[in-house]
């Protein structure tokens, strides 16, 4: 699994557990629902994002490092 590949899980997931935990707990977890959305919008312009530096840091791959580790 690629780096690029898990951010878009983890963000599809927390967007999912936060909307059923404003339907079911309270209307603010909304607000975290908000910040993921915020986070996804801000990094299409800056190319940063937090959870890419962990996971980077931990040696998963990028799709560009795993193409060319699998020409090689």
């Amino acid at each position: 699994m690629t780096v690029e590949r898990i951010i878009y899980m983890v963000a599809g997931l927390m967007v999912m557990l936060t909307v059923t935990l404003s339907h079911f707990h309270h209307e603010y977890w909304l607000f975290m629902t908000l910040f993921i959305g915020f986070n996804l919008f801000q990094t299409s312009f800056t190319q940063w994002c937090p959870l890419d530096r962990i996971l980077r840091a931990m040696g998963v791959q990028t799709e560009t490092e795993k193409r060319l580790a699998e020409k090689a």
